[in-house]
């Protein structure tokens, strides 16, 4: 072999252990912009005002620019994830189920709200006979969206441990799409009782948005996990421990993170890990909402 084909080979080889290192690499965040979306869960509007804040705070903690995109759907959301769209995603509990079998178990829960260690979905309705769970016998009854944890999966699994089935037990099923479509199927009488997550509840009947001497929580699930900061798992870690910092770093105490947390509804944001989801992938499971 002549030396001029000698250095061929060894350029050839060098190359090619460029290539298989620069593919082994995390990656990084593309063209310095962090795109993060969220499950569909309110209106598109509501989502980009309550991220608005957090974006900014991002911004400054990543020195990265932030970039929020609403999707039409849940399954969007974790497409998206998958298929490297989105570095970051505001996911409910069964969403985050779905996008770690989507990605081989790869997406990576950073953070969650404390509230979302001890979450809750309500049970409303407008009509003064429903007192309980049992008296939705024969009723019409919407939940939110059927990949919803707090909206559809949890009340779901609930109901069915309270002996009843929704699809038999029901006078008809409906699914209003998000959380306060839901609060307005019911006070129209689209439905005579629904389900929704405690903290959209809340909020709605803090803003006025909802005639509580009309419409009315008759019951409350127990608690489980839900909502969390989920990221691709090929993340840069360098980037996910700065997102991660950011998160634990918020303190409705800091006026300047006062905005952050009361859009978020947030007292804190604490750890999370896969694992506190087991439960949920088990629901879901029973529900046989998953392969």
């Amino acid at each position: 072999m002549t030396l001029s084909a000698t250095r061929r080979l060894a350029l050839k080889g060098a190359l090619a252990c460029a290539c298989a290192t620069a593919f082994s690499l995390p990656a990084l965040a593309a063209d310095n912009v962090l795109r993060v979306s969220a499950i569909p869960d309110e209106a598109p509007t509501e989502l980009q005002r309550k991220f608005a804040p957090l974006g900014k705070y991002l911004e400054a903690q990543t020195g990265l620019k932030v970039v929020f995109t609403p999707v039409s759907d849940y399954a969007a959301v974790v497409e998206s994830l998958a298929t490297r769209k989105i570095d970051l995603a505001w996911l409910g509990g069964f969403t985050y189920v779905q996008a770690k079998i989507r990605t081989t178990g790869t997406a990576i829960p950073i953070v969650q709200r404390e509230e979302d260690a001890k979450f809750t979905s309500r049970f409303i309705t407008a009509d003064p006979a429903i007192k309980g769970l049992a008296d939705l016998k024969g009723k019409t009854f919407a939940f939110g969206a059927p990949p919803s944890t707090s909206g559809s999966l949890m009340p779901r699994f609930f109901l069915q441990q309270a002996g009843l089935n929704p699809e038999k037990d029901f006078k008809n099923v409906a699914f209003s799409g998000a959380h306060d479509a839901t609060v307005a199927f019911v006070a129209a009488g689209k439905a005579e009782a629904g389900v929704l997550n405690a903290s959209v509840w809340d909020k709605l009947v803090e803003q006025k948005k909802v005639d509580t001497d009309k419409v009315r929580v008759f019951a409350t699930t127990p608690p489980y996990f839900d909502y969390n900061w989920t990221v691709r798992g090929d993340l840069d870690p360098a980037l996910v421990k700065k997102l991660t910092d950011a998160f634990l770093k918020l303190d409705p105490a800091n006026p300047e993170h006062k905005e952050i947390m009361a859009l978020q509804r947030a007292s804190k944001f604490i750890p999370t890990r896969k694992e506190n989801y087991d439960g949920i992938e088990k629901a879901a499971q029973s529900a046989g909402l998953l392969k």
